[in-house]
């Protein structure tokens, strides 16, 4: 199966409109399965309006729960407590103690240390993921609560399900829109990925954070090419991002210029691809013909750390 990955190293750069599109131009050519992988913050539903077939809850991590009936209001759990999330006032009188779920860590002292035993030790609710159907074809999604951690987690879980599902179907092609940034979740998206995409823009943040990305492909050994968006904003910027590819071997998939139409079809909950042609749109089918005919290539993993002979 090829999987494709389209991320940016920073947000803002027109990857998940882009994304749309392609998801667009896949439906014509077969079909592909489709993962938003941005858990955070994700968008890709607000152009694809998804109906939810399956919703399921996501649990990772552990958090204290202090059991009113059993606390004595001992107060060793505050004492013990190093990130301050046991609070006063668990009792509808205002006695006894609480835990503070956004400070606390799960550390499990309080928990270990606790004389009545009256503190459990709870897998946490996390956020919600869901399996959907979309006018281009099935979607893996889901949204981490506010503050919740273990996104990396979460991307990999989505990506696992995706690939299952779409073997199940006889999809070829997982198309994923993945996280802004170089961490936990983008890193956990590239897993297994046979191409990135990489999109960026004409600005000086745009390409720092290109280069960062694409470091980070390079690190996992995942061949990346690079659209650059609202090209004509800054042609002198555009041409040393594109001697910078030709320097690196990435492939330039090619320009997009700046046009209207991407807030048109947002506004109007579509992708581009939709609406009546314009040379963004053309453009972005030149693009996913040359994507459609990259050759692929194995997505071979470095040796992370190397033990030493012994001596």
């Amino acid at each position: 199966m090829r999987e494709l990955v389209i991320i940016s190293g920073k947000g803002g750069t027109g990857k998940t409109s882009i994304t749309a599109a392609f998801a667009h131009l896949a439906s014509l050519q077969g079909g592909a399965m489709l993962c938003d992988l941005d858990v955070d913050a994700p968008d890709l539903h607000l152009l694809l309006s998804p109906e939810h077939n399956e919703e399921h809850a996501f649990r990772s991590g552990f958090e204290a729960v202090i059991d009113p009936a059993l606390c004595t209001g001992c107060g060793t759990c505050a004492e013990l407590c190093r990130f301050g999330a046991v609070r006063p006032g668990q009792g509808d009188d205002g006695t006894g103690w609480r835990i503070d779920a956004l400070r606390c860590e799960g550390c499990k002292v309080c928990v270990q240390f606790c004389p009545a035993q009256a503190i459990g030790f709870t897998e946490k609710h996390c956020g919600q993921w869901y399996a959907s159907g979309t006018r281009f074809g099935p979607m893996i999604h889901a949204q981490l609560f506010p503050g919740e951690e273990n996104s990396g987690r979460l991307v990999a879980l989505l990506k696992k399900e995706a690939r299952t599902r779409a073997e199940a179907l006889g999809l070829s092609l997982l198309l994923c829109d993945g996280a802004p940034g170089i961490g936990c979740p983008v890193i956990a998206s590239l897993s297994g990925a046979s191409q990135a995409v990489l999109v960026t823009e004409p600005t000086p943040s745009g390409r720092h954070d290109l280069e960062r990305v694409a470091d980070l492909c390079r690190h996992f050994r995942i061949p990346a090419a690079v659209i650059i968006n609202k090209s004509d904003l800054n042609l002198q910027n555009s041409a040393d991002i594109e001697q910078y590819c030709q320097e690196q071997g990435h492939t330039l998939l090619g320009r997009l210029p700046h046009d209207e139409v991407v807030v048109r079809a947002m506004v109007q909950a579509k992708c581009v691809t939709e609406l009546p042609a314009t040379p963004f749109s053309e453009a972005l089918r030149s693009i996913w013909e040359r994507i459609v005919h990259l050759e692929p290539k194995a997505a071979a993993r470095p040796v992370l750390f190397q033990p030493k002979p012994n001596a």
